[in-house]
């Protein structure tokens, strides 16, 4: 735990300054701590900072650089693994809503995915006032669910783990679980999420929660639970597979947007849909060629089994239809091509409708995580037609994240609000607070977007 909330011990101030503060700081401090600051070269440059200690050289206080406006959630979350390990109080004269923001920072600056390792490291902590800790906390518990289930190996976090996750999140919050295993896929109509994970040991499974009141406005949460992907008969090349333990990050995205939706309370009777499967390698893998008939009917020719993230959620995009739900969003680690479009570091996002797709794009700019949206391009829709099937799931070229996000389109009810967040969920770059491994991306903007809005 990073935070401390214990009054009874003495803190050290960690005290925030901006490049136009330093001068005024400088000038007020003992000649002694100013020569020190100057020594140190310490010049407010934003992640920078300074040890000031007293005359029997104990830590007194610590100086931090920051930005002289704007967002603050990262602003000192470079130096949990840099400070000596004691308590730390923040100094300055922030808005609670920015400290929060700090705060958060702070917590997910310490993290770090240890489940293997002996670890009897001390850390430095941060004292957490009583007036943020349920906010802070609600943040910090559900992004490191998110990071911690992308990080864990795939020989533990498989179909089965993921159900057990689920399972424990509705026991949380007094929510319904249910779920859809192995061949009962079948009888239920669930065709294609069967058949991607019919190869596996691990039996694949359809994964539900429910919760709220049925009288308030329902939203749909969908995410891809691919919890290893081999590219199945396509098979992925050594260095594409290394890190296929993540394909199942959009499954641990809606888990930890759940937990945020049920921790606040927001008034919407919640469903979470979780296509879970191990794209494995046997004697009864589908293979390129098949014809699979979906289960809203669609029949879809497999031009390649390494597109199989479009074909598990397919089916849930189909039922969370079915139940005609006010607003579906759904969250994928599902093409290569959006990371050539945006990167690694921001999720691609596209939308049936207008204004969803805008007012998602204005809270990401306003949560300072940047979503961008691509354009659902009918035209492209072309390049999944089959000669033998309704369409195709994949087809080389170009346009590989518009292509793929067309044939979920096909399986959304054209009345019914959907987003799809198209996303790395992996840092592949150490920053402040966001260390090399599993990452929650757009969660911070996601949940902002439905508090605003569920609670205007």
């Amino acid at each position: 735990m990073p935070y401390s909330s214990d009054i009874k011990h003495s803190y050290i101030p960690l005290t925030p300054v901006a490049k136009s503060q330093l001068d005024a700081l400088m000038t007020h401090s003992k000649p002694a701590v100013s020569n020190w600051i100057s020594q140190s070269e310490f010049h407010a440059e934003e992640g920078e900072h300074c040890l000031i200690s007293n005359e029997n050289g104990e830590l007194v206080e610590v100086l931090v650089g920051v930005a002289e406006t704007g967002e603050r959630r990262w602003s000192i979350a470079g130096l949990p693994s840099k400070l000596p390990a004691t308590r730390y109080q923040l100094h300055c004269n922030w808005s609670e809503a920015e400290q929060t923001q700090a705060l958060i920072g702070w917590g997910l600056g310490s993290y770090q995915f240890d489940h293997f390792v002996h670890n009897d490291n001390h850390q430095a902590l941060l004292h957490l006032p009583d007036s943020m800790k349920t906010v802070v906390m609600a943040f910090y518990d559900s992004l490191c669910t998110v990071r911690d289930l992308i990080n864990l190996p795939a020989n533990h976090m498989m179909p089965e783990h993921l159900s057990q996750e689920l399972q424990t999140l509705a026991s949380d919050y007094q929510a319904e679980f249910d779920e859809i295993v192995g061949d009962d896929l079948l009888t239920k109509n669930f065709p294609t999420i069967h058949a991607v994970g019919r190869a596996s040991d691990h039996a694949p499974r359809l994964l539900s929660l429910t919760w709220g009141d049925p009288d308030d406005s329902k939203l749909t949460l969908v995410g891809k639970g691919v919890c290893f992907d081999t590219g199945g008969l396509d098979i992925k090349g050594s260095s594409s597979m290394r890190q296929m333990k993540k394909d199942m990050g959009g499954a641990a995205h809606v888990l930890g947007l759940a937990k945020l939706v049920m921790a606040f309370k927001l008034p919407v009777f919640l469903e979470v849909l979780i296509p879970a499967v191990d794209n494995a390698i046997s004697g009864d893998a589908f293979r390129p060629g098949d014809i699979i008939t979906t289960r809203s009917g669609i029949s879809v020719e497999i031009d390649n089994t390494d597109a199989e993230g479009r074909l598990v959620l397919c089916d849930a995009l189909t039922l969370a239809c079915e139940k005609s739900p006010d607003l579906i969003i759904d969250f994928a680690t599902l093409t290569g091509a959006a990371r050539v479009a945006l990167g690694t570091e921001v999720p691609v996002l596209f939308s049936n409708d207008y204004y969803l797709a805008r007012d998602i794009h204005d809270q990401s700019m306003t949560s300072e995580e940047l979503i961008w949206q691509l354009p659902l391009h009918k035209p492209y829709l072309s390049n999944l037609k089959s000669t033998v099937a309704d369409m195709v799931n994949s087809k080389s070229g170009y346009g590989g994240a518009i292509t793929a996000a067309l044939y979920l389109n096909e399986f959304v009810a054209k009345d019914i609000p959907w987003a799809h967040i198209d996303l790395m969920a992996f840092n592949i770059r150490e920053r402040p607070g966001r260390p090399i491994g599993g990452e929650a991306m757009g969660l911070f903007t996601m949940f902002d977007y439905l508090q605003d809005r569920y609670l205007a």
